[in-house]
């Protein structure tokens, strides 16, 4: 018998209302790991109607006593640190290098977490007017809720749910149903905090559970990470019902390699950015924009190492890329190889048709790169999110840069240079939210807020950092005077 998820609901572990599953596929097997409820709108309900009952208390209870909890939170995390790696290695396929470095990420943002007191402190003014004073307070709002990604299973909702609750709100998240093991797991560890019933509530889900996510009017704000499309719809749809929004989207982002470069090094942070996590994230590089005679050399460099790059299955330890999500997926990615050859890219390494032994049925993609591509082409515009990099030559610095800001996306960017006037020059005049210097994935980490530009982002107030306290709380001014 497969085993069905249940949803986190005041304090408990409850069945979803539904007889509609969706299975969990282990992506390097294709074997069904348990199967996801596709929980209806009053599933949704109810979970917020228990954060409504939970905030009561919660909101009162002192912002140190909150903070306490994830200091609990974090050693429970660390205790079963192996125990996330290999679930994100299973329901993702990721390697398990890769799992652990979103782990450590996930459990920097429980830390983050833990800075809430020092952070969502107010401000005053003594004598604003003769015998007046004047405060500003930060007070948390309410109920938020996050819908989260398939890519970055444990991550992802680390970054929202520690903030918002100490900060005094409460949560109610809604993960991938392609990915929702981490998360469960993520709640597992939770209930053993013997936090107040409905501080923290999980509803695992599709389409419809996202929609009432978005259109409830007890929740005042929502999180979003996914594709570019879906987030402005998480957008709109949460503004139009009057709640705050973050809605963070895709990318495409560019990788400037200039002539000055350091050559290995430029190649090795490259590898890491195109080919990690099989390219699916929002800040894979997956465009290398060659500077005059940095083109040969460095493309000549990035076949030889993405061709000896080992595929297989993220469980075992010699893997240094494992599988793409799902078969359709693999597809998809496939396909926009092909259109790309057909619209003139060259394949110097072509990954379509990866065969593992042992992992026949997996859904493997194995390292492209695409020559000769264009800034028309369809792959040097629209987000793949696989491991395909596709190679740009620009005659110059000012070129590079009119590529890169060419693309409607503005996630990420990157220059590998030894000229602080070239690199300057980048960051001043590349509009992108995250930008690296001789850094292939500008990761931000979890005390700063993730940027994101253009299609990217919707909204104003990023995931993470201070952009964090200012979404979960609000400020309330105060005048007083005594006479």
């Amino acid at each position: 018998m497969v085993r069905q998820l249940k949803n986190y609901v005041g304090g408990r572990w409850v069945e979803a209302t539904t007889d509609k599953y969706t299975s969990v596929i282990n992506p390097a097997t294709c074997e069904t790991l348990a199967e996801c409820p596709d929980s209806p709108a009053a599933d949704v309900d109810a979970a917020v109607k228990a954060a409504q009952e939970g905030y009561r208390e919660w909101r009162s209870t002192p912002v140190l006593s909150r903070a306490q909890y994830m200091y609990r939170y974090k050693a429970l995390v660390e205790d079963r640190f192996e125990d996330f790696v290999r679930l994100v290695v299973e329901e993702n396929g990721k390697t398990r290098d890769e799992a652990r470095g979103e782990v450590r990420r996930g459990i920097e943002s429980i830390d983050y977490g833990m800075s809430v007191p020092t952070l969502m402190r107010g401000y005053k003014v003594e004598d604003i007017s003769s015998g007046i004073d004047e405060t500003a307070e930060r007070q948390p709002i309410g109920v938020f809720a996050a819908i989260t990604p398939f890519n970055f299973p444990m991550m992802v909702p680390l970054w929202f749910l520690p903030t918002a609750i100490v900060c005094g709100n409460t949560f109610v998240l809604k993960p991938s149903p392609q990915t929702p093991l981490s998360a469960e797991l993520l709640y597992e560890v939770l209930d053993e905090l013997d936090l107040p019933e409905g501080v923290v509530n999980l509803v695992q889900g599709g389409k419809e559970s996202s929609v009432a996510v978005m259109e409830h009017p007890g929740i005042a704000g929502v999180s979003f990470v996914g594709s570019s499309p879906v987030a402005k719809i998480v957008y709109e749809t949460c503004a139009k019902h009057g709640k705050r929004v973050q809605a963070q989207g895709g990318a495409k982002n560019f990788i400037v390699v200039m002539p000055d470069a350091d050559l290995g090094a430029s190649v090795a942070n490259i590898m890491g950015s195109a080919y990690g996590c099989a390219g699916q994230r929002c800040l894979a590089g997956s465009v290398v924009v060659a500077v005059g005679d940095a083109y040969e050399p460095l493309r000549d460099e990035l076949v030889k190492r993405a061709s000896t790059l080992r595929v297989g299955s993220g469980l075992d330890e010699t893997t240094q890329m494992g599988t793409v999500i799902s078969a359709s997926a693999k597809e998809r990615i496939e396909k926009m190889i092909q259109q790309g050859i057909n619209e003139g890219a060259k394949p110097v390494l072509d990954g379509r048709g990866t065969q593992i032994d042992g992992y026949e049925n997996g859904t493997f993609v194995g390292p492209t790169i695409l020559d000769g591509v264009t800034p028309d082409m369809t792959v040097a515009k629209d987000e793949i999110f696989g491991p395909v990099l596709s190679i740009m030559h620009a005659r110059d610095f000012d070129e590079a840069v009119e590529m890169t800001n060419s693309s409607r996306y503005g996630n990420a960017a990157s220059i590998f240079t030894s000229s602080g006037k070239n690199a300057r020059e980048f960051k001043y005049r590349v509009d992108a939210g995250n930008i690296g210097v001789n850094i292939g994935v500008a990761a931000a980490t979890a005390s700063f807020p993730f940027g994101g530009k253009k299609e990217s982002f919707y909204g104003d107030l990023h995931g993470q950092g201070p952009d964090a306290i200012e979404f979960y709380t609000d400020r309330k001014v105060i005048i007083e005077r005594w006479l």
